[in-house]
C-alpha cells in the first residue's frame, strides 16, 4: 500500500534518536532501549530510545514501517505528538497499536477532525491513560468513540476544540478522574452540568477561559452530579453572582477552587476579594493555588462580618448569620496610624519661662538648637537640652548629641525641654 506523503514517524523518529543528535544518557526515562534483532530492521543497533518520546512539530503525516515501529517502541510509556500533520486515525492507530506500553499520548494540534475515528482504530488505545486532544478540533462523536474503548483513561484534556455545547454518550465513563476543557464557549450551565453525567468520578475539573455565566441548579441536584470533585478552576468564566460561589459548597469534596478574573470579583480589592471568598467557602482548603491556612481562614471569617455589619438586613448574605453564631457581632477595627510622628507639641522651660511650641522631630539636637535660640536668648554653643518624658519613670535625659535626631527620643505631645546655660 503507498504511504501518505510527507514524513513518516519512524522517519522522524530515526533522525531525532540517532547517536548523533541523542547520544547515551542516564537518568529516569533516559535509559537506552536495545531490542532484540527483528527482521528488517537495520537500524536496531542505532538507536537510543528514551521511553518517553518528544516528536512535536515534526511534519509527521504518517506511521510508516510498523514492524520497526514494534521493534524500537516496545517499552515506550509517553508519547507526544502534537502539533504535526496527522489527519488520519488509521495512521495514528498504527503507531499506538505498535507501543504497547503506551500510558500517555498527546495529539494536540493535529487536523484529525478531516478523518473519522472508527471503533476499531480507537481500540489500539485501550492503553492509554492521559489523553491529550488540544486543539485537534476533536468531534464529540469522536470523544464518544475514545471512551467507549479506552477502559483505563484517566486524564482526558480537550481544549480550545471550539466547543459549544457538550453530546452525552449513551454510556458514561467511571475511570475519569480529570478534565481539562478550557479555552472552548461553554457559557450555558445546562451543557457543563452533562460532564457531570458524563463523569461520574470526576475529581478535577478545569473550566477556565469559558464564559461560563451562571451556576443553575438545585444544591441537592449539584451534589449528585458531582459527587467526587475535589477541584474546579472557573479562571475567567463570566460569574457575576455570590450566589454562584454559595453553590460551590453543594459539591460535598469540593476542597479547591480557582477564580480569579470573574466579573464579580472586579469591583473589589485583592483583599477584599480574596478574604471574601474564603468566608464563603468554609470546605476550600486551597484557593487559587495558595493554601488557605486556619489563621487565614479566622481573619477572612471575622473580616466578612465587619463588611456586612452595617448593610440592611435583607441584604446581607446567610453566611454572615451562619458567622455571627460562631464569633458573635464584632466592632469594626479602630484605624490605627502608624506612620511615624513627624512633629510633636512640647514645652519649652528655661529660668522660670514655659513656652508651647511645635518641633520637627526629623531634625537634630543641632538644629533644634538653632530654633530655640532666639527664645531663650543664648547662643547654641552655650545651651545645654534636656528631654523629660511626661510618661518615664526616669528623669530628664540630656540631648549631649548635636547630631542625634529627634525623632529618637521619642518624642510625643505633652512632653518637656529644659534649656540651660553652660555654666562659665
Amino acid at each position: 500500500m503507498d504511504q501518505p506523503s510527507g514524513r513518516s514517524f519512524m522517519q522522524v523518529l530515526c533522525e531525532k534518536y540517532s547517536p548523533e543528535n541523542f547520544p547515551y544518557r542516564r537518568g529516569p526515562g533516559m535509559g537506552v532501549h536495545v531490542p532484540a534483532t527483528p527482521q528488517g530492521a537495520p537500524m536496531k543497533d542505532r538507536l537510543n530510545l528514551p521511553s518517553v518520546l518528544v516528536l512535536n512539530s515534526c511534519g509527521i503525516t504518517c506511521a510508516g514501517d510498523e514492524k520497526e515501529i514494534a521493534a524500537f517502541c516496545a517499552h515506550v510509556s509517553e508519547l507526544d505528538l502534537s502539533d504535526n500533520k496527522l489527519e488520519d486515525w488509521h495512521e495514528v492507530s498504527k503507531i499506538v497499536s505498535n507501543v504497547p506500553q503506551l500510558e500517555f499520548l498527546n495529539l494536540s494540534s493535529n487536523p484529525l477532525n478531516l478523518s473519522v475515528l472508527e471503533r476499531t482504530c480507537a481500540g489500539s488505545f485501550s492503553g492509554v491513560r492521559k489523553l491529550v486532544l488540544n486543539n485537534s478540533k476533536a468531534s464529540w462523536e469522536t470523544v464518544h468513540t475514545i471512551l467507549q474503548e479506552l477502559p483505563d483513561l484517566e486524564e482526558l484534556f480537550l481544549c480550545l476544540n471550539d466547543y459549544e455545547t457538550v453530546s452525552c454518550p449513551s454510556i458514561c465513563c467511571h475511570s475519569l478522574k480529570l478534565l481539562h476543557i478550557t479555552d472552548n464557549n461553554l457559557q450555558d450551565w445546562t451543557e457543563i452540568r452533562k460532564l457531570g453525567v458524563m463523569f461520574p468520578s470526576l475529581d478535577t475539573l478545569v473550566l477556565a477561559n469559558n464564559h461560563l455565566n451562571a451556576i443553575e441548579e438545585p444544591d441537592d441536584s449539584l451534589a449528585r452530579l458531582f459527587p467526587n470533585l475535589r477541584s474546579i478552576s472557573l479562571h475567567k468564566s463570566g460569574l457575576q453572582s455570590w450566589e454562584d460561589i454559595d453553590k460551590l459548597n453543594s459539591f460535598p469534596k469540593l476542597e479547591e477552587v480557582r477564580l480569579l478574573g470573574i466579573p464579580l470579583l472586579q469591583p473589589y480589592t485583592t483583599e477584599e476579594r480574596r478574604k471574601l471568598v474564603i468566608a464563603r467557602l468554609p470546605s476550600v482548603s486551597k484557593l487559587n493555588g495558595s493554601v488557605v491556612t486556619d489563621g487565614e481562614r479566622e481573619d477572612s471569617e471575622r473580616f466578612f462580618i465587619r463588611y456586612y455589619v452595617d448593610v440592611p438586613q435583607e441584604e446581607v448574605p446567610f453566611r454572615y448569620h451562619q458567622l455571627i453564631t460562631k464569633y458573635g457581632k464584632l466592632e469594626p477595627l479602630a484605624e490605627v496610624d502608624l506612620r511615624p510622628q513627624s512633629s510633636a507639641k512640647v514645652e519649652v522651660h528655661f529660668n522660670d519661662q514655659v513656652e508651647e511650641m511645635s518641633i520637627r522631630l526629623d531634625q537634630t539636637v543641632a538644629e533644634l538648637k538653632k530654633q530655640l535660640k532666639t527664645l531663650v536668648q543664648l547662643p547654641t554653643s552655650s545651651m545645654l537640652l534636656y528631654y523629660f518624658d511626661h510618661e518615664a519613670p526616669f528623669g530628664p535625659e540630656e540631648m549631649k548629641y548635636s547630631s542625634r535626631a529627634l525623632h529618637s527620643f521619642g518624642i510625643r505631645d505633652g512632653d518637656k525641654i529644659f534649656v540651660e546655660s553652660k555654666t562659665k
